[in-house]
């Protein structure tokens, strides 16, 4: 029965023409029947029609509850108004497609946005389980007279944390290395996951090939050389074949035996890049460090933790906390000089997995979000550019907006029709938006996302859900108001041809326009203290060149070198880079800025304490070339030379910033210190300027900078096949050669990775780039969105004034009177919105601020400058239509009213 029934009413809908002919046909078959039946009467046919007609009742009335009977009125008058919208848009399709794209611009900024911050702060990794439950481990502890925040450990801090913890069902190591992958030329530099075997408890994620590594092949001291690779390399590197296991990957200085395929998509808890394969964390530790479960000096590890059924957050970090604390004091066992754990408040915090959400993450997550509140402010101004369109098309559609109601058409009736409309130009600028959020977000994903992170937003389930949501709320946004403004119609007046609405319709419109004028000026200033930012950052003295630096690494793959090898290979290949033409000096080095340092804790000076209070203390130690090569100019004294060698005097240079904090107020050349335990007292001959090694413009570290041959003698140490090469012009352009010609000095699997020390300073810069191009591209659209606003609304203006404008010419006004009149208008809105908006940029400037580089949120450059930006955008927008109010005819004007 109810198939039956659901069958009629589909019919009903879907065939509707047809069941209409249907009961036409009986509706005739009944009424002939009573015709009959009067003519066998002896009536005559016409009045037996009468008669007839009159008992039958009304025959429009009967097909209406005949149709009522049916249960689709509703869906079928709903279809009804989707047709009837439809035809009045393709009536004006330039006024629809001026919509559908202005709604377009704005829908897809919000869309490619919202598909960016899901993946950055939202969305948890593919697979994992229980995402509510789980969270990256981190701990603070007051030192240097602050609260530090760390998310990276060392291995026996986790295992200590592993036998203490009692909140927790299961706790994993993680870390990713770039490594060079495959073997000789062939070999590329790829990430590699070093990961614990309990990780994959987290995820529900099967292997697609094989297996994942065990808790016994994951066992100290050394684990096992067996790797999972990821499905992505897996498909590129080895064609997706399933007879994979067994076969070698070389990763680094390991060889390890191939024993599974992870599923498509799984990553693990990558930051900048998907791993190509995942390896056990004891095996990739043990190849650095023998000592790694005994060391809390290495800290290289994340730890991801899942908390028990019922524990809650307040509960397991409070129980991270206590286990924090003993393992701080089984530290102290080894080093008895620090601090008890109570003395520094050692505590344990748990942050959401995504690392955009944690204490330590870079600006980029708080960027997105700025953007995002950008997007919706385009949204916005788009929105009112439509209002502003519909409230001009309501106008013109009075009449027949009145002629409507008076044929007994209902206001609720016509109010879900004009809905309708909006409705459907809405859902057309929502697929635009879609559209051209899947076809030119990839610029929004490269700046925020990982490279391999290429989802489109027309495949993605969760961002497809948030396009319609916004579309609709959209289409509410834009339609409701326009359409009560339409049903605001004095009937009888208007089908006189008397004018009504105009003047309350144009000040909502002059309201919007304001609206678009002050919310443009609020993004244009942002984008002009992103771009001050970036300025100000790439000028920024770090205290050393970068443009004509390069840095060239060695990595031994295997090779097995003792001292003198390794001396005698960072030898060979300093000479090999001086060799290559058009490099003018080069430099062993042991630190690099951004890149990793060595830090000996602070020097032993006579006469003062608690020296490490006051900073931290980082070591250099390099060739006689050192600061000609980087770039560090020596403001005092001097730099070492090949004089200052292995039996000469130890000799040391000192930065600005630690000649003042530990020779306050005195001239530090000739002083003496000692490093540690060791009893070498090193001389100061010179210091150089401060650097940014750790943080661009952040507060500056204490280096102190050695010849590489005394520091190779005293500390028993080998050279790091590292080193700082000056070239003449572009570092990028000697990539090539300087990698080809000091490869050939590389013994073995051994490989050379070159790279300009601009892209490792160029990273750093990164989020004020970000912001700045983000925040011109938003603001520039939104600056195009209010200058067409702007020009429709003063064009309209026009039209509605020419009667007016035509009284003016006649009455002897001027061409430049009557321009400078509607030029002023748009001025005026300009400087309104300028007040306004930048009121509003000014007080949300505290909370950009912090994104800042070295610029003010009340820089007086920036505001000038788009307020003079938006003037002549006003002025631009304008001039059109003041020209065609200018050259109104009076006697055509006063004629056509």
């Amino acid at each position: 029965m109810m198939l039956a029934d659901l069958r009629y009413r589909l019919r009903a809908l879907f065939r509707r023409d047809a069941m209409e002919r249907e009961l036409t046909d009986e509706l005739g078959f009944h009424l002939e029947l009573e015709i009959g039946k009067h003519m066998r009467a002896g009536l005559s046919r016409a009045e037996a029609e009468r008669r007839a007609r009159i008992e039958f009742g009304g025959v429009e009335q009967i097909r209406e509850d005949a149709r009522a009977a049916r249960g689709v009125a509703r869906l079928d008058a709903l279809l009804q108004d989707v047709r009837y919208g439809w035809r009045s848009l393709t009536s004006r399709p330039g006024f629809a497609a001026a919509v559908v794209l202005t709604l377009g611009l704005g829908i897809g900024a919000n869309v490619a946005m919202f598909g960016v911050l899901d993946r950055l702060l939202l969305r948890p990794p593919a697979f994992l389980s229980a995402p509510d439950a789980v969270h990256r481990v981190y701990w603070s502890f007051v030192w240097d007279g602050g609260v530090r925040t760390e998310r990276i450990f060392e291995y026996r801090r986790y295992l200590d944390l592993k036998q203490s913890v009692t909140s927790f069902d299961a706790l994993a190591a993680f870390t990713d290395a770039t490594v060079a992958i495959g073997r000789g030329a062939d070999s590329r530099q790829m990430t590699v996951a070093a990961v614990s075997a309990s990780f994959f408890d987290f995820f529900d994620a099967p292997a697609t090939v094989g297996r994942y590594f065990t808790e016994q092949e994951d066992a100290m001291p050394a684990g096992q050389n067996v790797a999972v690779l990821a499905h992505g390399f897996w498909q590129s590197a080895y064609g997706g074949r399933s007879t994979v296991l067994g076969e070698e990957l070389y990763a680094g200085e390991v060889r390890y035996a191939i024993i599974g395929v992870a599923p498509q998509g799984f990553v693990g808890m990558p930051v900048d890049e998907a791993p190509a394969a995942f390896v056990p964390i004891t095996t990739y530790a043990h190849a650095g460090s023998p000592d790694f479960a005994q060391d809390y000096s290495w800290s290289w590890l994340e730890i991801l933790a899942r908390r028990r059924s019922g524990v809650s957050v307040e509960q397991a970090s409070a129980d991270l906390s206590v286990a924090f604390a003993r393992s701080w004091e089984a530290q102290r066992e080894q080093a008895s000089s620090q601090p008890p754990a109570a003395e520094v408040r050692v505590a344990g915090e748990l942050s959401p997995v995504h690392f955009a959400r944690g204490p330590d993450a870079g600006p980029e997550g708080r960027i997105a979000l700025w953007v995002m509140g950008v997007a919706l402010i385009v949204l916005l101004i788009a929105a009112a550019n439509v209002i502003n369109l519909m409230l001009a098309r309501a106008l013109h559609r009075r009449r027949e907006i009145a002629l409507r109601l008076a044929l007994g058409v209902s206001r609720g009736r016509l109010l879900q029709q004009l809905m309708m409309e909006t409705l459907l130009l809405a859902l057309l600028g929502g697929v635009a938006g879609v559209a051209a959020a899947h076809w030119g977000g990839g610029v929004l994903r490269a700046l925020f996302l990982r490279a391999d992170d290429v989802a489109g937003v027309a495949t993605d389930g969760r961002t497809l859900v948030f396009a319609g949501i916004l579309t609709l709320a959209t289409a509410l946004l834009t339609g409701f108001a326009p359409a009560l403004q339409a049903l605001r119609v004095d009937v009888a007046g208007t089908l006189k041809g008397a004018r009504d609405g105009g003047y309350r319709s144009s000040r909502v419109r002059s309201t919007l326009l304001l609206l678009q004028a002050a919310l443009s000026v609020v993004l244009l200033v942002g984008a002009g203290l992103f771009v001050r930012s970036l300025l100000n950052v790439r000028s920024h003295d770090l205290g050393y060149d970068v443009d004509p630096v390069v840095i060239v690494e060695a990595n031994a793959r295997g090779v097995e070198l003792n001292r003198d090898q390794r001396n005698a290979l960072a030898d060979r290949m300093l000479e090999a880079a001086l060799a290559v033409p058009g490099v003018r000096s080069a430099s062993l080095l042991t630190s690099a800025p951004f890149l990793g340092s060595e830090g000996r804790g602070a020097p032993v000076v006579a006469g003062r304490d608690s020296l490490n209070l006051l900073g931290r203390y980082v070591l250099q130690a390099g060739s006689p070339s050192y600061f000609q090569t980087v770039g560090t100019d020596i403001v005092r004294g001097r730099a070492f030379t090949t004089a200052d060698g292995a039996g000469s005097m130890p000799v040391v240079v000192i930065s600005e910033g630690m000649a003042h904090a530990v020779w306050p107020g005195v001239d530090p050349i000739g002083a003496q210190m000692r490093l540690g335990n060791d009893t070498t007292a090193w001389t100061v001959i010179g210091v150089a300027e401060n650097i940014d090694a750790r943080e661009i413009g952040g507060d500056p570290e204490f280096w102190y900078y050695m010849p590489i041959e005394q520091h190779k003698a005293v500390f028993n140490a080998a050279a790091r096949p590292v080193l700082f090469a000056r070239v003449q012009g572009q570092g990028s352009d000697y990539v090539a050669a300087l990698r080809e010609r000091v490869q050939r000095e590389l013994p073995g699997d051994a490989y050379v990775r070159v790279t300009p020390f601009r892209e490792i300073i160029a990273r750093q810069q990164r989020s004020w780039r970000v912001g700045a191009t983000m925040f011109v591209s938003f603001a520039g659209l939104a600056l195009i969105l209010a200058g067409i606003g702007l020009y429709s609304v003063i064009a309209y203006a026009v039209a509605q004034r020419t009667r007016e404008i035509g009284v003016r010419i006649a009455l002897g006004a001027r061409m430049t009177s009557v321009m400078l009149m509607i030029v002023s208008q748009g001025v005026l809105f300009a400087l309104s919105g300028i007040i306004i908006g930048g009121t509003v940029a000014l007080f949300a400037g505290r909370w950009i601020e912090p994104l800042l580089f070295s610029a003010s949120p009340a820089d007086p450059l920036v505001y000038g400058s788009v307020a003079g930006l938006l003037l002549v955008i006003a002025i631009a927008a304008t001039v059109r239509p003041a020209l065609r109010a200018s050259r109104v005819d009076p006697t055509v004007a006063l004629r056509a009213d």
